[in-house]
């Protein structure tokens, strides 16, 4: 295909999905560089990096806390996916709220914008520039500056690493309510920043209950304090909610007050198979009703997934091989009586088996044999990228049809070179989809987009479950929230960040 074709083919399949001339040549990289140069003229008025900008950092920071070398600035630029590239040309590493809070001032006077950046993990787009916007990291913001044993409660920086925090908290027999596959990486600041819901979700519940505070930098420059660590704290109106899941566009989170829970000393693995997602579901009714106090994740995962697991990342699966049963089940149960535990759980397999709910499965609670385990689960995506390109999608649906759209989705990609999976948290209603085709197709992301979103809203699902919106469905928001409650968040932008400088591009698009 010759260079004059392609353009005009990638710009009629950008127009066509609303996503910009700029999506179509981050997918694509460096191989068409030059025409991906043409959505420049798409920045917005941002002020650019001047020489007394960066005299002025160096000042606040030092020299080696402002980084301008491209190798470095390489991984802050790009994404997890390697589906979205930025081309910031500054990094900027504070290491105190103090220090945000004079960033920001000066941005936002000079009108720079910034992207608010934690451990990169993200999967929408959002913690990684569009154009050349400053990039805000926040991974020397790591101490733990406060642990009650007696209250749980944690207070720590935003660039704690989820698992380092998990270890430092369990020294006290406590331990995070949230668990994510990237635990080694993430932040906890981009965990509250994107909502993210993760493994023990099921358990615990989400960030929403779990946040007890939040120390917050705005746009201007202004540092909010409401980091409580209170569980009851009812005065007024609970300003922090407003940050969670707000993916850094209206202030800059920099400490956390978490309520930690008890880590449990008796932990269970069940890796089940199924005949069908009915059986899958009837199962996890089963472990509701037999398992109540104890059952902490149930996960779902159909053949497809396994096998590409099996295949790119070379992980055996217990039950072989994968092709007995197109689902398969990994639930988890956390309690404080190894053998009482034990006892229900193997009640619960042998009542899902005598129902038909079951085919085969086993008991697991050695701790070698369950990380194995949560690696066919978790070495999903890593395993799917190996394939080539993926098109993601984190969708909450209701129970009835939340594996529909997969089965539905193999019949509107029959005959293209894609392969559909589906998995994810299924005791939360939340499932995964991952589409993945052997280079960047255009047909096949035409036949995804918007249809998948426009599939989630007739079935009154949510078009992002844990992930966020970033830059990734921006535009489909819409799908999810109507005209009036749109128009609201927009007018709570404006309010928190008037000039627009943080994380711009993002969640939102600008109010006409």
């Amino acid at each position: 295909m010759s260079r004059g074709t392609l353009s005009n083919l990638l710009m009629c399949v950008a127009a066509k999905r609303g996503l910009g001339f700029r999506w179509i040549f981050r997918s694509f990289g460096s191989n068409i560089s030059a025409l991906g140069q043409a959505a420049l003229t798409k920045r917005s008025d941002y002020a650019a990096v001047t020489a007394s900008d960066i005299s002025f950092f160096e000042g606040l920071l030092g020299k080696d806390r402002v980084v301008r070398d491209e190798e470095i600035l390489e991984r802050h630029n790009v994404d997890w996916t390697r589906a979205y590239r930025g081309q910031s040309k500054l990094l900027l590493r504070p290491r105190t709220t103090a220090e945000v809070s004079s960033i920001l001032r000066r941005c936002n006077d000079r009108h720079l914008a910034v992207v608010p950046q934690g451990g990169n993990t993200g999967l929408v787009g959002g913690g990684v520039p569009v154009y050349d916007e400053i990039v805000l990291s926040m991974e020397l913001m790591n101490r733990v500056v406060h642990l009650n044993p007696s209250s749980g409660v944690v207070v720590c920086e935003a660039g704690c690493i989820l698992e380092a925090l998990e270890n430092r908290i369990g020294s006290e027999g406590l331990m995070v309510p949230l668990d994510l596959g990237a635990r080694g990486s993430c932040h906890i600041g981009g965990n509250v920043a994107t909502n993210a819901g993760g493994l023990r979700l099921m358990r615990y519940g989400g960030l929403h209950g779990n946040v007890l505070g939040l120390e917050v930098v705005l746009a201007n420059g202004s540092v909010v304090d409401c980091l409580s660590t209170l569980r009851k704290d009812n005065v007024g109106y609970d300003v922090k909610q407003l940050f969670i899941g707000s993916e850094g566009t209206l202030g800059v989170i920099t400490k956390v007050a978490l309520q930690c829970v008890a880590r449990s000393s008796s932990v269970n693995l069940a890796f089940l198979g199924c005949v069908s997602f009915e059986f899958v579901y009837k199962t996890l009714r089963l472990a509701r009703n037999m398992l109540g106090e104890i059952i902490s994740a149930f996960e779902m995962m159909d053949c497809e997934s396994l096998k590409t697991v099996q295949r790119n990342l070379k992980l055996r699966s217990p039950i072989e091989p994968i092709t007995r049963f197109p689902f398969y089940v990994l639930m988890e149960t956390s309690g404080s009586n190894q053998k009482h535990d034990e006892e229900k759980i193997s009640a619960f397999v042998e009542s899902a088996m005598e129902d038909g709910c079951v085919g085969d499965g086993g008991l697991y609670s050695q701790t070698a044999q369950m990380r194995s385990l949560w690696e066919l689960r978790e070495g999903i995506p890593a395993a799917a990228l190996k394939d080539g390109y993926v098109f993601k999608y984190d969708l909450s649906l209701p129970p009835e049809s939340l594996y529909d759209i997969v089965c539905d989705l193999r019949s509107r990609l029959d005959g293209a070179d894609s392969l559909v999976k589906g998995f994810g948290h299924i005791g939360d209603g939340n499932i995964h989809i991952i589409v993945s085709t052997p280079n960047y197709d255009p047909e096949v992301h035409a036949l995804l987009e918007p249809y998948v979103f426009e599939w989630v809203s007739r079935n009154k699902g949510s078009i992002s479950a844990e992930h966020g919106v970033g830059q990734l469905k921006r535009n489909y928001v819409h799908f999810c929230r109507s005209n009036e409650t749109i128009q609201l968040m927009q007018g709570i932008k404006m309010h928190f960040d008037p000039r627009g400088i943080l994380n711009p591009y993002k969640v939102l698009s600008p109010a006409k």
